[in-house]
């Protein structure tokens, strides 16, 4: 079963690398033109963004390729991976920044800016960022698309990046503060880093087969346990493939019924979880005779170590 989504998601990504564009050669020409740093920090902080949104456009038309024999579960992990790469280039664009700003801070050289034109490609990268925020933030919610939340929690940082660097070149312009516009440099290295770190995070949580939201063993259970003849639901492991739940569980039944039967309950099993849990892409039932399961498994979730729900 493939990811339904993938064509607004690609929609979606396409939208976000032609606004960041933009605003991101805006504000290095400007910056550079000027002679703030924190300007040109700001650019390359959207250039990233660019990076990033081309890499979610081809990850997008990946994902959209049907399971094979060497990937069975389909390509919806892209997104994961992909998410890791966006990291990766936040992190060493906010790392370069950082070595600048202390160079220079450190050289003690004098640093003088021209503000106007900086201080209105600001303004409209704000009104610009703004606008691509709230449409990847909703594009995100609406697709379950972990790839572009991220994008949209990175464009709010940008928001709060190019606020600061609006109130630095203030202060530059007005009172000749030029030390503020390298400080802010300096400061805005410092946010992209931390911010490539929280992607880092969050993407490393799917490809180690763990979940965002744990909460869902809880429906599981729930579900499971309005299934008729059905008893001691455990090892249950979940674990998520792009936007999407597989799940497998091992559950006790009537050891004396036929093939059958059992197949038959372990179907309203499989329909009872699908229908408690959105975006379930598969599930596997292992049945045991009442009473014969192993004790002290390695792997899974049983119901004495649920999370709280």
């Amino acid at each position: 079963m493939g990811n339904p989504n993938l064509k607004k998601i690609h929609k979606a990504a396409l939208v976000s690398s032609v606004g960041n564009a933009l605003l991101a050669a805006a504000k290095i020409v400007i910056g550079l033109i000027s002679g703030s740093l924190a300007v040109i920090s700001d650019g390359l902080d959207s250039a990233g963004d660019v990076i990033s949104s081309v890499i979610m456009v081809f990850t997008a038309r990946l994902m959209k390729k049907p399971p094979n024999i060497k990937y069975p579960y389909g390509y919806d992990r892209a997104e994961s991976v992909a998410s890791k790469a966006i990291a990766f280039f936040i992190f060493f664009a906010g790392s370069q920044l950082v070595v600048s700003a202390v160079e220079m801070i450190v050289s003690n050289e004098t640093h003088v800016i021209s503000g106007k034109l900086a201080i209105i490609v600001t303004i409209i990268s704000l009104a610009g960022k703004a606008m691509l925020a709230i449409h990847q933030r909703r594009a995100g919610k609406k697709l379950s698309s972990h790839m572009l939340s991220a994008n949209a929690r990175n464009m709010q940082g940008d928001i709060l990046i190019s606020s600061g660097v609006l109130v630095g070149l203030f202060f530059s312009v007005v009172f000749e503060l030029y030390i503020i516009d390298l400080v802010l440099g300096l400061v805005i290295g410092l946010y992209i880093m931390w911010t490539a770190y929280k992607i880092f995070i969050t993407s490393s949580t799917e490809l180690m087969d763990g979940l965002q939201d744990p909460s869902v063993y809880n429906k599981v259970f729930r579900a499971i346990s309005r299934v008729k003849g059905v008893y001691n639901p455990h090892r249950v492991r979940i674990r998520q493939i792009g936007n999407q739940y597989v799940v497998a569980v091992d559950v006790e039944v009537d050891g004396s019924i036929t093939v059958n039967k059992s197949h038959e309950i372990a179907g309203q099993v499989e329909n009872s979880i699908k229908t408690s849990i959105p975006n379930v892409y598969d599930i596997l039932v292992h049945m045991e005779p009442y009473g014969k399961s192993e004790k002290n498994e390695k792997f899974g979730i049983s119901r004495e170590n649920l999370p709280e729900d």
